[in-house]
């Protein structure tokens, strides 16, 4: 698991990497219809990769994924707003609840014995 793991990385890391061909697309003077074609195709790839991985090891992903979203709307405020950090990234608010126990137990749910991993 450990050199399937390592070469996924590999993978993600080659796309994430492509980010900085977009940037310099942009800082180029690209068009927004261009660097919108390299987006979602970069979004695309790194999908259709996690998707792959997902399935060799027999894992829900759409209901993972599910389960990471509802917990990322528990990260709002006291309000119901979004917190963010300087990136845009989604902070933790005061209702947050981790998604891994619920994970777990879908995959348990499943059939999938997540301790012989």
């Amino acid at each position: 698991m450990q050199e399937r793991l390592t070469k996924f990385k590999a993978t993600l890391l080659d796309e994430v990497h492509e980010i900085d061909e977009i940037v310099q697309l942009a800082q180029n003077g690209g068009s927004p219809a261009d660097i919108a074609v390299a987006i979602a195709d970069l979004l695309g790839d790194i999908t259709v990769y996690c998707r792959s991985e997902a399935l060799k090891y027999g894992l829900p992903l759409e209901d993972v994924l599910e389960v990471i979203m509802d917990s990322n709307e528990s990260k709002l405020d006291v309000n119901g707003n979004p917190i963010y950090d300087a990136n845009g990234k989604f902070l933790k608010g005061p209702n947050y609840w981790k998604p891994e126990p619920k994970i777990k137990a879908l995959l348990e749910k499943c059939g999938i014995q997540t301790n012989n991993w």
